[in-house]
């Protein structure tokens, strides 16, 4: 019954955060604040760090939709809780346009397992991945760039749609499509993902 009226009230949470016409922000405040991010999600929003997601490139309106769902508690990192208890309204929006400003990670090393990239490739066909996350998989408006994210974060995401531990945003929908997967999909997928 709860969940019922969580989803209408960060929709207009978040309505109002990209309506609102951001004032001349500073640059120099923002890259500030988005280097307290840096320490798990990488210099440049690029991450080094196992489980942590790459920021860079990611749309402005799906940066927005997490920080408001982490802020909001429909998110749960114990990482994240205090910090997005700090952020504005206007942070933000700052952190979204900041982050999907930047150039997105390029895979590092060449695919070491082609035939499993293929079996990705399938299942990404067979759910229809590209119909929310575009032919390239660089995400659009409140929809994840998947594309060359990290490998093991992509695995983990997957099972947590799956199991229903994550919840937020198109929860429902990834659930709907990470449940039937097997755990070998999950791996296939994961990993044609994160080498594109």
């Amino acid at each position: 019954m709860r969940r019922r009226w969580i989803l209408p009230a960060l929709c207009g949470i978040v309505l109002g955060l990209t309506a609102h016409a951001a004032g001349a922000a500073d640059p120099a405040a923002i890259k500030e604040k988005a280097e307290q991010c840096s320490g798990c999600h990488g210099e440049n929003g690029i991450s080094q760090t196992e489980n942590i997601p790459s920021l860079a490139g990611q749309p402005d309106q799906f940066i927005q939709w997490q920080l408001v769902f982490f802020r909001s508690g429909a998110r749960k990192n114990e990482l994240m809780q205090p910090i997005v208890e700090q952020i504005t309204n206007e942070d933000i929006r700052n952190l979204g346009a900041y982050f999907a400003a930047l150039t997105p990670p390029k895979v590092s090393k060449p695919d070491d397992n082609p035939d499993l990239s293929q079996k990705g490739a399938q299942a990404a066909v067979g759910r229809r991945c590209n119909s929310c996350h575009t032919d390239t998989f660089a995400g659009t408006k409140a929809v994840a760039r998947i594309a060359g994210q990290r490998e093991e974060y992509l695995v983990k995401a997957l099972h947590d749609y799956k199991s229903g531990v994550r919840s937020g945003g198109a929860g429902a929908a990834m659930t709907d499509v990470a449940y039937p997967l097997s755990d070998e999909e999950i791996t296939a997928l994961a990993h044609y993902l994160a080498h594109l």
